[in-house]
């Protein structure tokens, strides 16, 4: 049948996974550093991934495909991510309906096709979070090893960032960044940075970041990105820093079923951070 479906431009694609926790249906996988859609049957058309790229990679196209399956779709995602991911898509088809229609469930209008594929497609490439830079954080050292003090005498010194690239959010990181090649990475809980002072000079010197807060984000799809950048970027170390509240233990348990999943024999560090801002444990 002819329909429309999502299309992927990969030489657009930056793997950055975004597409992948858009889709509800679970239809999207990175492979090999490059989105693709699993399999047509699980493709809707609808497009709600396509809001979430930066890059512009994704559209909607009418060509010749098998027919969207929902009871295929449930089984997929029941197989792979749990009853809950099934419960998550319903919700989001349901929303979905109610947006494209007049409350009552039927669709409005014949230029509705039209209308969702202009709400969806925004502005892609310019978004400052989604643009990847590696950084230059050596050029204040010398205003740091200064007796100088723009701040005045009685101010603390300069201390310098120590990250090395950007964006940090795993949402947002492209598991191709070259800041991820041959690297020491460390994987962060959100609150750790404000909690323990001196996060640059003991964690994050001379390692590539990653953040994420295993409550509050929208976690599907981590772990697969995770295993993407522990495969194919020699990753000689990974260190998690997390909080000793009991819902950051679900980074951990991320970080350790990615390195499982990817093959990739990694030496993993963990270290707990106390809501005091003290270091409580150090786990090899």
């Amino acid at each position: 049948m002819k329909r429309k479906i999502i299309e992927i431009n990969e030489e657009l694609c930056n793997g950055c996974g975004n597409c992948v926790t858009g889709c509800s249906e679970g239809a999207l996988k990175i492979i090999e550093g490059k989105a693709k859609v699993v399999n047509d049957k699980f493709c809707d058309g609808f497009g709600d991934c396509i809001g979430h790229c930066p890059t512009g990679a994704l559209k909607i196209v009418e060509r010749e495909t098998i027919e969207f399956d929902q009871n295929a779709v449930e089984d997929h995602l029941r197989k792979n991510f749990g009853e809950e991911a099934v419960v998550k898509m319903k919700d989001a088809q349901m929303k979905h309906s109610q947006n494209h229609s007049g409350g009552d469930g039927k669709s409005h209008g014949g230029n509705d096709s039209q209308q969702q594929q202009q709400h969806h497609q925004h502005n892609h490439g310019g978004c400052p979070s989604a643009r990847f830079m590696n950084l230059n954080n050596t050029k204040n050292s010398s205003a740091a090893g200064s007796n100088e003090n723009p701040e005045g005498s009685g101010a603390p010194g300069i201390i310098n960032s120590e990250l090395r690239h950007w964006p940090v959010q795993l949402h947002l990181v492209s598991p191709q960044h070259p800041a991820f090649k041959d690297c020491d990475l460390l994987m962060a809980a959100d609150c750790v940075a404000f909690t323990f002072a001196d996060f640059h000079r003991k964690l994050l010197k001379g390692k590539t970041l990653a953040i994420a807060c295993p409550k509050l984000d929208d976690t599907d799809g981590y772990v697969e990105k995770l295993a993407e950048i522990f495969k194919y970027n020699n990753i000689k170390s990974v260190t998690c820093a997390v909080m000793e509240v009991p819902c950051c233990n679900g980074l951990l348990r991320i970080v350790k079923t990615a390195l499982a999943s990817s093959g990739a024999s990694i030496p993993l560090k963990t270290i707990t951070i106390g809501v005091d801002g003290s270091i409580k444990d150090i786990s090899i």
